[in-house]
């Protein structure tokens, strides 16, 4: 996983990204406390486990990608050992 950067807050994530339309972010902290978008909507009573993604994130994600930062040819692209096609 490659540490970005949220541009918009500064908040770290953790990123995987195993083609254009499968990424994996993992919060190193608490969403709703890192992130200014995704307090705004716990606020407003949405929980936070139901909000997709940040905008703001979303686009830091893909400007990595962008600038050759994050790469999806760097993870595997063979079936896990185990799974059935």
């Amino acid at each position: 996983m490659r540490n970005i950067q949220c541009a918009n807050c500064g908040n770290r994530v953790l990123v995987e990204k195993y083609s254009p339309s499968h990424t994996s972010v993992q919060w190193l902290d608490d969403a709703e406390s890192a992130c200014p978008e995704f307090a705004r909507r716990a606020a407003l009573g949405e929980p936070s486990n139901w909000i997709p993604t940040c905008p703001a994130l979303r686009d830091s994600i893909e400007r990595a990608v962008a600038e050759g930062e994050l790469r999806t040819d760097e993870y595997r692209t063979e079936p896990v050992p185990g799974r059935l096609g």
